[in-house]
C-alpha cells in the first residue's frame, strides 16, 4: 500500500515538473504580448490612426508624455529587441502549437509596426512592399488592358445611349436614398443583418452599436470598437448614397462585419483566454486584411444569392420611397461591376510609386472603376490617406472568400459557412493562413 502511495506521489512529481516548462513558456508569451500591446499605445501616442481600437486594462497605456520629437529609431529599436524576444521563445517550444499559433500573430504584427513607423516618419516604400510588410501579402497586378475587357464585357450588358460610365450612372441615380430617409433605411438594414447573423451565432447578451451619421470623412463607413462589445458605427453622407450600400456598409461595419469580429475577438480570446494581444488592434496590420476582408464577404455570407436583391425590393426600396424599375438589372451590373474593384488597387500602386498622375487616376476610377466623379475624387482622397490600406477590402474578401470555400462553406452549404466563417472571426488567423487554403 505504502508503495503504491509512493509510486502515485512519484507521478504526480513527475507530472507537475513537466508541466512547469509549458507554465513557464506561457508567462514568458503573456509578458512578451504585454509588452507588445504597450508598445502598439505608445506609437499610438504619435500616429493617431495607428491604433483602430483598444479594451485592454487602462495600466498599459503609456506613462509619460510624448517626446517632442517622434522617436522612430528607438520605436524601431523596441520591435526589434521584442521581434527577436519573441522568436527565440517560439524557436525554444516547436511542439508547443499554441505558442506557435499566438507568437506567429503577434511577430506579423510587430512587422507591420515596423513599417508604419517608418511610413509615419517620412519614408514611403513602393506599393508591393508596404502591402507586404503591412498586411502581410503581395497583391496581384492587372495591366490597362484587363479592365478594358471586362468594361466591354459590362457594356454589352447594359444597354442605353452615352458611354458605360454615364449609362451606369444613370440607373445607379434611380436607387439613390433621400436623405430624409437614411436613418430608417440604414437602421432597417442593419436589423436584418443581426437577425440574419443571430440566427447562427449567439453574441453577448448586452452587445449593442450606435448609429451616427458624419461628413468630410474619407470614408464612407466606420466602425470604432469601444469594447465590452459596444460599437459606434459612422456613416458617411458627402456622397450620395445608393440603396445597396445601406446593406454594404450596414453589414460591413456591424453584423456579422467589424462589430461581430471585434466582439468575438474579445470574448473568445481576450476574455475567455486572457490573451492579452488581442485587445490592441492596429489599424495598418496584417489584422486589417482579416477584419476588411471579412466584412466585405460578410455581405455574402448573410445574403447569398438573390437574396440581397429581394431584401432591397421588398423592403428597402418602399422604406426609400423609390421605384422598383430597372432593380434587377442594376443588381445584376453591380455584379458585373464588381469584378473592377482591382481597379482601384492599380490606382493606389500607381499613386504611391509616383507611375501615376492624379488625373489619369481619376479616369481609371471613373473609366475602370464606374465611379461617378465625386466618388472617384473621395477614393482619391482615401488613397492619399491610408495609402495601400485598399487592398484589404477586395484582395482580402477574395483570400477569405477562397479560405472559407475551400473548406466546403459555399451556397450548397450555408450552414457550414457560417460555421467557418465564424472560426475564422473567432481566432488569430493571419494573411498566412489564408494563403495556404487550395481554391
Amino acid at each position: 500500500m505504502k508503495r503504491l502511495v509512493y509510486l502515485s506521489l512519484l507521478l504526480l512529481a513527475v507530472a507537475c515538473s513537466q508541466n512547469k516548462p509549458a507554465q513557464d513558456v506561457t508567462a514568458q508569451l503573456n509578458q512578451l504580448a504585454e509588452r507588445y500591446v504597450r508598445l502598439g499605445l505608445t506609437i499610438g501616442q504619435y500616429d493617431e490612426a495607428f491604433v483602430d481600437a483598444y479594451y485592454g486594462p487602462d495600466s498599459l497605456h503609456p506613462q509619460t508624455p510624448k517626446a517632442a520629437v517622434f522617436p522612430k529609431d528607438s520605436l524601431l529599436k523596441a520591435v526589434e529587441d521584442l521581434s527577436g524576444e519573441l522568436e527565440r521563445l517560439i524557436h525554444s517550444g516547436k511542439n508547443d502549437t499554441l505558442l506557435q499559433t499566438r507568437g506567429a500573430w503577434i511577430q506579423a504584427q510587430l512587422t507591420a509596426f515596423a513599417g508604419r513607423i517608418r511610413i509615419f516618419s517620412g519614408q514611403y516604400p513602393r506599393f508591393e512592399e508596404e502591402t507586404k510588410e503591412l498586411f502581410g501579402v503581395t497583391v496581384p497586378s492587372y495591366p490597362e488592358k484587363h479592365f478594358q475587357e471586362l468594361v466591354a464585357q459590362l457594356n454589352k450588358s447594359l444597354p442605353g445611349k452615352g458611354n458605360l460610365n454615364e449609362r451606369f450612372q444613370q440607373l445607379a441615380n434611380r436607387f439613390i436614398i433621400p436623405k430624409e430617409k437614411l436613418d430608417t433605411v440604414f437602421r432597417t438594414a442593419i436589423a436584418e443583418c443581426r437577425k440574419r447573423t443571430k440566427a447562427h451565432y449567439e453574441l453577448p447578451a448586452t452587445e449593442d452599436f450606435t448609429l451616427e451619421y458624419v461628413t468630410n470623412k474619407p470614408w464612407s463607413g466606420y466602425n470604432w470598437y469601444k469594447g465590452k462589445y459596444q460599437s459606434l458605427v459612422q456613416i458617411n453622407t458627402d456622397l450620395k448614397i445608393f440603396l445597396e450600400k445601406a446593406i454594404d456598409v450596414g453589414s460591413h461595419e456591424s453584423y456579422p462585419g467589424h462589430h461581430v469580429y471585434n466582439m468575438l475577438l474579445e470574448k473568445n480570446l481576450y476574455r475567455d483566454k486572457g490573451w492579452i494581444e488581442i485587445s490592441l488592434y492596429p489599424l495598418f496590420s496584417p489584422q486589417s486584411l482579416i477584419a476588411e476582408g471579412s466584412a466585405n464577404y460578410g455581405i455574402d455570407v448573410t445574403f447569398p444569392g438573390k437574396e440581397k436583391n429581394r431584401f432591397a425590393k421588398e423592403v428597402l426600396l418602399p422604406l426609400a420611397g423609390l421605384d422598383t424599375t430597372g432593380l434587377d438589372q442594376y443588381f445584376t451590373a453591380l455584379e458585373l461591376k464588381g469584378e473592377l474593384n482591382y481597379a482601384r488597387n492599380e490606382v493606389a500602386r500607381g499613386l504611391l510609386n509616383g507611375t501615376m498622375t492624379e488625373s489619369e487616376a481619376l479616369r481609371w476610377l471613373q473609366e475602370y472603376g464606374l465611379n461617378n466623379r465625386e466618388t472617384a475624387l473621395k477614393s482619391i482622397s482615401f488613397i492619399r490617406t491610408n495609402r495601400s490600406y485598399v487592398i484589404n477590402y477586395n484582395y482580402g474578401k477574395d483570400l477569405v472568400k477562397n479560405y472559407i470555400e475551400s473548406y466546403g462553406g459555399t451556397d450548397k452549404d450555408p450552414a457550414k459557412r457560417w460555421q467557418l466563417f465564424a472560426k475564422l472571426l473567432s481566432n488569430p488567423v493571419t494573411p498566412a493562413d489564408l494563403l495556404l487554403a487550395k481554391p
